[in-house]
């Protein structure tokens, strides 16, 4: 896979790209990123890429002039019948999701376009493909977006993670039926008063895995039940999901 990123702040790839996964990734052949400096596609000796907006009001808006040259350029230098699938970082964008994320990690070359300032002008929005957001709430740059965006789609391209079943078994995916995953517990099986569940230590896989079954669909209820009604519930889960207490979830109260 091929990932690209378009930014003012390249530089703010550099750790997160360089360490862990993605490093690894990359030793491995199967992921090949490059972080462009949009300041590259700037005409004059500033190298500006942004400007008041037209009509007023507060912060500056990212140009269009350098983000289309860039565009330009990178598609040019793509192999052939291999555009990027272009990504624009937005709060008005479609919320990302696991399962956008699986979307995603089909695609062969990516280019994420990320935004900084007040924003973006509305023209080079033409460019995408997809506009995503993290959520209702809003960071200091496209930067960051972009990489959360990218570390979710990585891990699912095959031989990435050291397990083939690694990115089945985790929160939201597949594998668990897209509830959250279940409490994990290592060594030592005693710490400070708190036990690890006898049935982890049975070496029962059958009942370790109806156990792992139970806790996913409790913590699910719990913490995010709007889940469950996008889940696809097994035979016996209607019957444990109904033992269940009401009134176990709680939303956040404001801060005041």
């Amino acid at each position: 896979m091929r990932i690209e990123t378009l930014s003012t702040f390249p530089q703010m790839f550099d750790a997160v790209m360089s360490l862990s996964m993605m490093r690894i990734a990359q030793e491995k052949g199967l992921l090949d990123f490059t972080a462009h400096d949009l300041r590259d596609w700037t005409c004059d000796r500033h190298r500006t890429t942004d400007d008041d907006p037209y009509g007023g009001g507060q912060g500056l808006v990212m140009k269009c002039e350098p983000i289309f040259a860039a565009y330009d350029d990178i598609v040019a230098r793509a192999v052939p019948d291999t555009r990027p699938c272009t990504i624009f970082m937005s709060p008005g964008g479609t919320p990302f999701t696991e399962r956008l994320a699986c979307s995603l990690a089909r695609a062969d070359h990516l280019l994420f376009v990320c935004g900084h300032y007040e924003g973006i002008d509305e023209r080079a929005y033409t460019l995408a493909d997809r506009v995503v957001s993290l959520g209702d709430y809003v960071v200091s740059s496209g930067e960051l977006a972009a990489l959360v965006v990218i570390d979710a789609v990585v891990r699912k391209v095959p031989g990435v993670l050291g397990g083939a079943a690694s990115a089945l078994d985790e929160s939201f995916s597949d594998g668990f039926d897209g509830l959250l995953e279940h409490p994990h517990y290592t060594r030592p099986a005693s710490f400070r008063g708190m036990e690890v569940p006898e049935v982890l230590l049975s070496g029962n896989h059958a009942a370790i895995a109806q156990w792992r079954r139970e806790q996913s669909l409790k913590r699910t209820r719990e913490l995010r039940p709007d889940l469950l009604y996008r889940a696809h519930p097994r035979g016996k889960d209607g019957g444990f999901i109904s033992s269940l207490p009401d009134g176990a979830f709680k939303e956040a109260e404001p801060l005041s």
